[in-house]
């Protein structure tokens, strides 16, 4: 019986981590008919500020003091550097150059959705890869904290252990 209960918290604590990193978000799109640009420019704001936070306080970090133990400290310091805005200019020229039509980065209005009678199956395509990408991303955290709620460890302590290495 013990076995059981410790199951189900274990898979209640996955699927209370997955709904919180993308469920709750993903609702608001069933509850909209027009696009609201001013909440979504500040959404998408928010979490671009979010990511270059995450990007130069903890990976950046991590890139340096790896690259530097294994370069030393001026290669490893400008290894750093240089992945970084190589990282940035690459996504610049993919962004660039992929077409406007299939370019998930381009606005497009809830409204305008209807008036490509083919957009129906890009966006179906466009949708498929991406639920099959943020899957494939979180999978491996959903299956973290599975585990830390078989072995019941400190909520904290499996946080911090399921998000060390992404």
């Amino acid at each position: 019986m013990e076995m059981e209960g410790g199951v189900v918290f274990a898979f209640s604590l996955t699927l209370l981590a997955g709904l919180a990193t993308g469920g709750v978000g993903s609702v608001l799109a069933f509850f909209t008919s027009s696009t609201n640009t001013k909440f979504l420019s500040w959404a998408l704001g928010f979490s671009a500020g979010v990511m270059i936070y995450v990007s130069m306080v903890e990976i950046f970090v991590k890139a340096k003091d790896s690259l530097v133990g294994e370069l030393g400290e001026t290669s490893g310091n400008w290894m750093t550097v240089a992945g970084f805005f190589t990282g940035m200019i690459l996504i610049a020229l993919i962004d660039k150059f992929i077409p406007s039509q299939g370019n998930p980065h381009e606005l497009k209005k809830v409204e305008d959705m209807n008036k490509n009678p083919n957009g129906d199956e890009a966006l179906l395509k466009m949708g498929t890869f991406t639920a099959l990408a943020i899957g494939i991303h979180n999978f491996p955290e959903g299956d973290c904290y599975f585990y830390c709620g078989l072995t019941r460890s400190c909520i904290r302590d499996c946080y911090r252990s399921c998000h060390s290495n992404s």
